[in-house]
Order: structure tokens, then sequence, then C-alpha cells
């Protein structure tokens, strides 16, 4: 490695060539950054006493170790985002001083528009792409080449470059021809010049290591470079063409930077069966490409996988499924915002593009999904352990049975993972505020489109309270609802039975129910399903609120259907239980009638804190578990020594009677410890095994 300080516009010249390589990410660099730059620049342009602005680094790679005297182009590893946003102010510069008068156009001298392009922008006695100091890669080489060589854009344009090139076209034109502390400013800039060598410095190492001053790199940024940078350029080239430029076309220029390390994320859940943390995408990346099976298959297997996986998100989460009923189940997730069961569905769509699951069957799995999601909202069950129940489902597929095994493990779920059956969905659906639910113009489209197979364009309509928000409710609405109507508004205005659509919304305003029902567009003339029996209805109260919802409930039964298996089948499914290879016999402690009777009392009440806990006899310890354990009981000779799975600065015990056990040898997992040796102790005690479980439960399966 070898590198040097240096005058940006002297790097700029004495180089004859920047080529940013194919596996580089895209330009990038957003409005905030390229202001910030131009009022680096302002700022020091402006100031005599400033004789230098530090901008960052450029580093690059060539054969052999080399100055920037050399001929050959230098392969750009860091740096891109700061060439290219200097190249287009050099070019939005040289284009406003064209347009001055003779006298005005060379403001500081060597700044004229024949010199800036000529320096910095062009080889002006080269030809092709030869000509050009700076050739980006993909769709922004075009877009900029036409800006230094005043082309004509291409039709595919990159909205970056362009975007960013305009901009600094409008803070040229404000400075309505001053423009000395510009130039000023650009011939103060100072990078460090870092030149490395192919055969002793490993670039992909340095790449990450950078500290770069401009946008921070993706997790899909180090990947696609991971892939590539180590390859001869002609499979560089091979593999970006046939497989990772056909998947940013897919994406799109803004959805691929908005969703590809998302996308990244669920393909290494779906192959390693784990949730790699959300910054830590690239590290296990790395290690799952590092798999004996997978490096001997090769990059492009890998990469070809890849390639196929972003097919299918792609058709799931940004609606390029050509399949009409997968499109529009795909659309109803999305808008659930149901992304934590992607991993789940890219391996079912795995096994439907391979002809193993049917199109109905599939359609029908994503709708279980979709209920299952739904129902848990609905039902205000906490979300955190979702991610898991995903990442882990395709454990119990049996795929010849494909989807009576979605069913059979759906129904199956324990407690705090459970399908909400069809009394806790209805009952909880009818008392729940759905006006402030997250998802609100979802559960109405949904119930008004259900089994319509004509379009209803419900993005027209707008949310209707029957009896009004007003808490300044109306002389004939308080009239209508009684003495109580107070605590009836509050009661039920936000609820499943007083809320509807209507194109009407502003016209109904506040009006009674009668009014509201006859007008021109009222309830009578509603074409709306959701409205249905209100046109017969002669008053709206408590009891016709609470008998529309009643209503709505059952048929939310069969919009968000529960699955349906037979009990012969259900058992089929169930996992049989190992034989216990330890008892209580293997405890003679528990024997002991002091220590046993206490021991009685805490199994007793610990399996009773949630269906989901599991008992199990280990040769050292009892194991009780929902995730997995949270707390283990070790007998001795007088006691129970408890180790429960919580992290010690967690724990609330006011009594003191916890240790720190972190790092200490123990039998048992987890960070805390406390004894039990009487009844008396057992309330105390169990509130802290149940925190232990709560944070299992509550966190511990989050993302």
């Amino acid at each position: 490695m070898k590198a040097t300080e240096a005058r940006l516009l002297d790097f700029l010249k004495k180089s004859p060539q920047f080529v940013i390589p194919i596996y580089q990410r895209t330009y990038s660099w957003g409005d905030q950054e390229c202001r910030q730059l131009w009022g680096d620049i302002l700022r020091t342009g402006s100031d005599d006493a400033v004789s230098a602005h530090f901008v960052g680094s450029i580093v690059y790679v060539e054969k052999g170790l080399y100055s920037v005297t050399t001929q050959p182009p230098l392969l750009v590893i860091d740096g891109q985002q700061r060439l290219t946003t200097l190249t287009l102010l050099i070019a939005a510069l040289a284009n406003a001083l064209d347009k001055l008068d003779e006298k005005s156009r060379e403001p500081v001298d060597g700044f004229s528009p024949r010199k800036l392009r000529n320096y910095y922008l062009l080889n002006p006695e080269e030809e092709g792409e030869r000509r050009y100091k700076l050739i980006l890669s993909q769709t922004d080489k075009d877009s900029l080449t036409a800006i230094v060589g005043n082309l004509e854009q291409p039709k595919e344009q990159s909205l970056r470059v362009t975007k960013n090139f305009a901009l600094f076209e409008s803070l040229i034109d404000s400075r309505k021809g001053d423009l000395k502390a510009v130039c000023k400013g650009l011939s103060k800039l100072v990078v460090v010049d870092i030149a490395l060598n192919r055969d002793q410095d490993n670039p992909q190492l340095i790449f990450e290591s950078m500290n770069s001053t401009g946008r921070e790199l993706t997790q899909a940024d180090l990947i696609r470079n991971f892939i590539l940078m180590g390859l001869e350029p002609q499979l560089q080239t091979r593999l970006y063409d046939c497989y990772w430029r056909p998947m940013e076309i897919d994406f799109g220029q803004e959805a691929y930077s908005t969703y590809f390390d998302s996308f990244m994320r669920h393909y290494l859940t779906v192959k390693t069966g784990d949730i790699p943390n959300v910054r830590e995408v690239y590290e296990a990346f790395k290690s799952y490409a590092r798999l004996p099976t997978i490096a001997t298959a090769g990059v492009e297997a890998l990469v070809s996988d890849i390639r196929i996986f972003a097919h299918y998100f792609c058709a799931m989460a940004l609606g390029a499924e050509t399949n009409k009923d997968l499109k529009f189940a795909f659309h109803d997730l999305r808008e659930l915002k149901v992304e934590v069961a992607y991993p789940f569905l890219l391996e079912l769509y795995h096994d439907y593009n391979a002809k193993v699951l049917s199109t109905a069957d599939f359609v029908a799995a994503v709708r279980l999904v979709e209920s299952y999601v739904f129902r848990r909202a609905i039902c205000a069950i906490p979300t955190n352990s979702m991610n898991k129940t995903f990442a882990t489902f395709t454990k119990a597929l049996k795929k010849e049975h494909y989807l009576e095994s979605i069913k059979a493990h759906l129904l199956a779920l324990p407690s705090y993972r459970r399908f909400p059956s069809d009394e806790e969905f209805r009952r909880d659906f009818q008392i729940r505020d759905l006006y402030n639910f997250r998802s609100r113009s979802y559960w109405l489209r949904r119930f008004e489109t259900h089994d319509r197979k004509e379009h209803v364009p419900v993005d027209e309509y707008t949310i209707e309270h029957i009896l009004p928000q007003n808490e300044a409710l109306p002389a004939t609405w308080r009239a209508a609802l009684g003495p109580e109507w107070a605590r009836i508004q509050q009661t039920w205005l936000h609820t499943l039975g007083n809320l509807t659509l209507t194109g009407y919304n502003s016209e109904y305003s506040d009006r009674s129910f009668t009014e509201k029902r006859d007008m021109d567009g009222g309830f009578k003339a509603s074409p709306l399903k959701l409205n249905a029996g209100l046109g017969q209805l002669d008053q709206w109260n408590e009891d016709t609120i609470k008998a529309r919802a009643a209503k709505l409930a059952d048929m939310a039964l069969y919009v968000w259907a529960a699955p349906v298996l037979p009990a012969d089948a259900r058992i089929a499914y169930k996992p049989k239980a190992a034989p216990a290879a330890y008892t209580m016999k293997d405890h003679p402690n528990l024997s002991n009638g002091t220590l046993q009777e206490v021991f009685e009392a805490f199994r007793k009440q610990v399996l009773a804190l949630d269906p989901c806990v599991t008992e199990e006899f280990l040769k050292y310890y009892v194991a009780y578990k929902a995730e997995t354990n949270f707390v283990d009981a070790v007998p001795q000779a007088k006691r129970l020594r408890l180790s429960l799975n919580i992290a010690f600065a967690e724990i609330n015990d006011p009594k003191g009677l916890c240790k720190d056990i972190t790092n200490v040898g123990r039998w048992g997992n987890g960070d805390v410890e406390v004894s039990l040796a009487s009844l008396e102790e057992l309330p105390y005690v169990l509130g802290l095994v149940r925190q232990a479980l709560e944070t299992q439960l509550g966190n511990g399966v989050s993302a």
C-alpha cells in the first residue's frame, strides 16, 4: 500500500482514468450529502485563512504498485461517491461559466470552462470510453458521460446522477455569476491518494475496514463486493451480468437500496434457520458462504441461488407476481406488513416454482399466514415471537402433505405463539379500537372485497363513524342514545359495529342516523357490503351497534379463516415424545421430605405459568422450558438452587436474594442464581421465575 496526501484537482489532472468496478454499488449520494459538500466548499473558498479542506480518501487498485503518473485505468475501491459528486459539480460549474461574458469566464486562474473539462473531466485526445476521466458502472455510466460530454441523456437514466447534477446547477445559478468562492474552495480540497498492490494487499479487507466519510455501505454492498471482488475480471463481468445485474433490475433503483438488505436477511434465515441481526447480515453471509457445502459448490452456484430467491422476493414484496390469486394474496400481506413471514414464504415459493406445491395450496397457505398475523393483532398478542415462528416453520413441514402439515403446525403452536381461536378472535374483534388500529384501511378493504369478483375502489372511500366522534354530541344523538350517551359513545365509538366506509363523509357530518340513512348517497343507497342492513334500521344505539358488530365478527371468521383439520390428522402430526433418559428417581435429594414438598409445590406452580412450559429431568438438574430453558432447578441436600435465564441487570429483586453468576461455572442455564428452601419463600421466588419466562416470551425471540 502506498498513501500520499494530494490536492484533489492535481490528483484528477494527473490520473488518466478512474473506473468503478462492476461489483461496486451504484452512485447513492442524495440531496443532503451534496448540500453538505457544497457548503464545505463555499466556507473554505470564502475564508483565505483556511488553506485546505480534507474530503476523504481515494483508494484504487491495479496490477502492481504504482502512482497516479502511470497510464492504466485506476479501479476505485473507495471514494466513488466523492469522485462522482465532484465530477458533477465541476461539470455544472463549467456549463455555468460558459454562459458568462468572456471576461468573467475564468474567475480564478485555471478555472475556465475549457480547462475544467480538459483537466478534470475529459482526456481530450482520447476516443470512446477512454475520453472520460471517470467511468461509472451500470446506468450511472451512461448518465454521467452524457452530462460530461454534453450528450442527450439515455432512456434509462440514473436518477441520482441527474438529480444531483440539476441540484448543483441550481446552487451555482443562485450565486448569480459570483463563482470565485466555488473555484477557490475546489482548489483547496485535499484527499489521501491510496494505491493498493493486488499481489500484496487484500482489497476486500481494506474495503471492509475503510472509515468512509460518505454514506454508510449497506450490508448488500458488502455482500456483492465479497462475492465479486476477488474474482478474475472476466468472471466478475459474467456473474454480474448474468445474475447480479438482473436482480438490481428486478428491484429497481430505489427499491434495491431500500429492500435488498432485508431480502438478504430473509434469504439467510431460509438457508440457515437462524435470524441474523439486522446489522450483522454481512457477517452472517460470510459464515454461510464459507460452509464446506457452499464453498465446494462454487461462487456461481451461490450467486445463482441468490438471484432465484431474489426473484421470489420481488414477486411477494414488490408486487411483481403474475398469477392473479397470488398477486392479491401478496398485496394483502404487504398492506398488513407481514415481512416477518417472508423466510417461510420464500421456501414455499421455491417449492411452488418446482411444482412441489400447487398454486391453490400456495394461495391457501398465504391466506393462512395472513389470518394468523391479523387475528393475533386483533387479540393483542405480542408479536415478538413471530420471527422465530416463521424462521423455524419449515422444519415442521411434511411436503408430501404440504398444506395439511401447515395447518397442523399452526394449530399446534403453543399459547404465546397460538393461532387465535374463532371464539377469541370473534370476541376481541367486536370490542377492539379499530379506528386507531395500524391496519384499519386493510381490514375495511378486506371486508368489502371478500368473495367479490368485481373491482371495488375502496381507496376512494373514507372511514365513517356512524355514531359521530364529536364530544359535543348533538341533541338528536343524545336523545337517541338515552341518558348514558356519553358512556356509549366512549365505549363503542371506534369499534367494529360503529365503523363503515362512505364516499359522503363530509355530507354526513354529525347528522342524525335517519338523515344519514335517507339522504342522497345515504346508507339506503350505498352499494357497499359493509353498509348492508343499515338502510333497514330505524335507530342507532348501543344495541344496534353491538348487533352489527356481532354480525360482522361472524363474517370475519370467513374472511380471516382458521385452519380446519380433523382431530385424527392433528394427532398424526403431533411429535412423539422421546423416552425420558432421567426421572425424579435419579435425584435422591428430592426424596427428602421437606425438599420433596417444596419441589412438588414449585414444579406445579411453574408448569401452571403458561401452557407452553415443559419439564425435563436431566442428569444434574430439572429444566423448565418455553422457547428454551428459563429456569433450572438443581436439587441439593436442603434447598433447590435455581438458575434463572435472564440478565442479572434485568431482574427485579427488591429483597436482594439473587446472585450474579455471569461467567461462573454452574449446572443450569442463566446468569442469575437464587435459592428455594421453604414453602414460605415460594411466592417471592416464583415472581422471579415469572420474570425469566416473560423475558423469554416477550423479548428473547425478537428481531
